[in-house]
């Protein structure tokens, strides 16, 4: 199988061609610059193709089975990519981590991609994927819920690739209002949060949360039953979003954090679910190196497209996965997760 990587020379798109390199799988690195391409992607194949010429990005991608989009910022590339891939006839799977943007994707590919016969799969990322896959699994054991609260806590580097910082530039306005939340069938722009606080794992004290753009607020309510969803996060890691960037300064910066910096990185993401009968569960993910697991996720999504399939369609990680050996399948990296449920 040929998984194409678009944007295989940036920050993430370089750990992605690395994460497949190292399972042995046949590599297609795209983009639009043939030698940083070389650089990035080694011994791979390489094709050069833009976002700015539809017949040219889908010539590219003819062959693969799957296309892995990594290049940011997704509000800019992405529809053109996915477009690109469903023309090709290859399921798709993409590392944004743009609410606004992923919603788009539900709402204007799921028709298109069901005729095509492929899946896509947005969001395949550090937070995304586990938090919707958690979110099923407390479902599972509690049936239909009242609530589900998404929160995200970073400890360590802060620092964003290139990538991410223009990411951040074209999707400021809707992080730093707080997104979209979930209630009673449809998605709405909110701007505080229901939930202020929160005992994080491992703490001895409330944090302050805030309501933050979550991948998961799009996602879950596509195969859960709930009736209000809302993603927050550590009101200190949502101050970091919230400096200013200067677009100038962005190029002159290091293209991402380096290995040792990102290895000292700790996140954790909580899934908190009340039932409409009025019990509750926890679901917690811990890991490290939010890039290098977002490849991780990436990639295992990939394989799974590959060489399994998933029905048509744009997908939640969750209908297109098993919730429970997707994260396993990550246990080797250090990622763990549990589950308590309380009555």
């Amino acid at each position: 199988m040929r998984i194409a990587v678009y944007g295989a020379s940036g920050h993430q798109g370089k750990l992605i061609v690395a994460e497949l390199a190292r399972r042995g799988l046949q590599i297609v690195a795209v983009g639009r610059d043939r030698e940083r391409l070389r650089a990035a992607a080694g011994d791979a194949e390489v094709r050069v193709a833009g976002l700015d010429d539809a017949d040219r990005l889908a010539a590219a991608f003819r062959g693969c089975t799957v296309v892995i989009n990594c290049a940011g910022p997704f509000t800019l590339s992405g529809s053109a990519v996915v477009r690109a891939a469903l023309a090709a006839g290859c399921h798709y799977a993409d590392t944004s981590g743009e609410q606004a943007q992923i919603k788009q994707t539900f709402d204007l590919f799921g028709a298109e991609a069901g005729r095509a016969g492929v899946t896509v799969v947005p969001a395949a990322t550090d937070g995304g994927v586990p938090g919707d896959l958690i979110a099923h699994l407390l479902a599972d054991r509690l049936g239909p819920l009242e609530e589900i609260v998404t929160a995200h806590l970073i400890a360590g580097s802060g620092r964003l690739s290139r990538g991410s910082l223009r990411s951040l530039l074209e999707t400021a306005e809707t992080l730093w209002s707080g997104g979209l939340g979930y209630e009673d069938g449809a998605w709405h722009p909110t701007a505080a949060a229901r939930r202020t606080t929160m005992r994080f794992p491992g703490g001895s004290s409330e944090v302050p949360v805030v309501r933050f753009a979550l991948q998961e607020v799009v996602t879950v309510p596509r195969h859960v039953d709930v009736r209000r969803v809302e993603g927050v996060a550590d009101a200190a890691l949502a101050a970091r979003f919230a400096i200013p960037i200067d677009p100038a300064a962005i190029e002159s910066l290091p293209e991402g954090p380096a290995a040792e910096s990102r290895e000292a990185q700790e996140f954790t993401i909580v899934i908190d679910a009340v039932a409409r009968d009025g019990r509750s569960a926890r679901g917690v993910v811990r890991g490290r190196d939010t890039y290098g697991t977002t490849a991780r996720v990436a990639v295992e999504a990939a394989s799974r497209l590959a060489a399994d399939g998933a029905k048509p369609g744009v997908l939640a990680p969750s209908q297109a996965f098993d919730p429970a050996a997707f994260l396993d399948a990550l246990a080797p990296y250090g990622l763990t997760w549990d589950l308590t449920v309380d009555g």
